[in-house]
């Protein structure tokens, strides 16, 4: 009777340990995909910086040319 219990005892560790192995691997490709997750984010943020920079000069820019239109027109409105 008692041997029929170590199996079962048995069986049971065996599955504990079955399910902490893969609970462990499932966590490591979940910290893989996070970090591989934490670095598109990296990578958006400075996109979007590089992007608000270019938006910033293209918006001076455009500011100069308009000054120089409107300076443009004023002389010819002179002639």
């Amino acid at each position: 009777m008692s041997f029929e219990v170590f199996e079962k005892l048995e069986a049971k560790v065996q599955q504990a340990v079955d399910t902490i192995t893969l609970l462990q691997m499932e966590i490591e490709e979940l910290k893989d995909k996070n970090n591989h997750l934490a670095q598109e984010v990296q990578n958006a943020q400075s996109s979007r910086e590089a992007l608000e920079q270019e938006n910033h000069q293209l918006r001076e820019q455009q500011h100069v040319w308009q000054e120089r239109l409107q300076a443009l027109l004023g002389k010819m409105e002179e002639v």
